[in-house]
This record gives C-alpha cells, sequence and structure tokens, in this order.
C-alpha cells in the first residue's frame, strides 16, 4: 500500500465547521506534491423507518447548491462527540422522533479525495414521535413516504444526497438478504 509523507502543514482557513489545509507531500517515488483538504469532524445520519416501513426524510434548502434537498435526518458531530450520541440528538431535534433500536449500517467516506469527513449511518426502528426542537438558523420540512417510494425515488434521481442513497440501498440490500 502506498503512502505520502506529509513534509509540511498550513492552515488555510479555520471556520465553525471546517478547516482549509495545504500540505507538501513527498510522493512514494521521491516526488513532492501539494495537497489540499478540508479537516471535519463528520456526522451521523439515521434512516428512521417505523413499523409500516415508512421513512422519514428531511427537505431544506442547502445554498451551496442554490436547491432544496431531501435527506435523511443527520447532522454534524461536535468535537469527540460519539457518533451515536450524534445520530440520536439529530433524529430527535429534526423529526421529533425517539427510536428504541438503531443499527450502525455503514460508515461512509463522502468525498475523499478532499476531506477526511466521515458520516456514520444508522437504522433506527421501534419509532415513538415527541417534539422536534431545530437548531437556530435550521428550516427543514419532515416528509414521510413508503419505503418503496422512497427507493423509486432514489432510483430515478430525484434524492441526489449521497449519504441518503447509501441508506436507503444500505436498506433495500438488508432487505434482499431478508437480514430484517
Amino acid at each position: 500500500m502506498s503512502k505520502e509523507k506529509t513534509l509540511s502543514s498550513q492552515l488555510i482557513y479555520d471556520g465553525k465547521i471546517l478547516q482549509l489545509y495545504r500540505d507538501d507531500v513527498e510522493l512514494e517515488d521521491g516526488k513532492t506534491s501539494k495537497r489540499e483538504y478540508v479537516r471535519h469532524s463528520g456526522g451521523a445520519c439515521v434512516l428512521a423507518v417505523d413499523d409500516e416501513e415508512n421513512i422519514f426524510l428531511v427537505s431544506q434548502f442547502r445554498y451551496p447548491y442554490g436547491a432544496e434537498t431531501i435527506e435523511i435526518p443527520a447532522g454534524k458531530r461536535e468535537k469527540g462527540e460519539d457518533p451515536f450520541v450524534c445520530a440520536v440528538r439529530e433524529l430527535e431535534e429534526e423529526t421529533g422522533l425517539v427510536a428504541e433500536k438503531y443499527e450502525l449500517m455503514a460508515s461512509v467516506y463522502p468525498t475523499p479525495a478532499y476531506t477526511d469527513e466521515i458520516l456514520y449511518l444508522y437504522l433506527a426502528t421501534g419509532l415513538t414521535k415527541k417534539t422536534a426542537h431545530l437548531d437556530e438558523g435550521e428550516f427543514l420540512g419532515v416528509i414521510k413516504v413508503p419505503f418503496e417510494k422512497a427507493y423509486q425515488m432514489a432510483l430515478s434521481g430525484e434524492i441526489h444526497d449521497s449519504k441518503t442513497l447509501v441508506a436507503i440501498y444500505a436498506y433495500a440490500a438488508k432487505k434482499a438478504r431478508k437480514e430484517l
């Protein structure tokens, strides 16, 4: 397995949710190159499935795309926070749902070319409705849809968000293997 050796690292930007670095690296052939990347605390997301096999999605405006997206509930991990704790918090904050059971379905690198972000995808079942309490400045709508409809939305391109696609496809694979 090849590895690059860090020769120097420069913090370019230190923001609220990410840091941007520019590093000089030595490649395995001895040549040098530059790497620009984002450090991010990562996040957790939840595919919440009720007893009738409906799932809960959120729609929200995403500034970088200038459009509303459809996603599973998710949020950024606080520094040092356990991904499970983040998942539980975000599900309740965004949807008002509390789950009896959580199962880690996957951890994914959403954009490995330029960030160290890791997303932890959980399946939540045994749902109970409480009260949502969105973060300040967070505006979203909750959408309850049958899983099969969500699966078709993923296949048709109506859902673009990678974490949501991975969660839907992982759940479909579990169904196909009769693991649910």
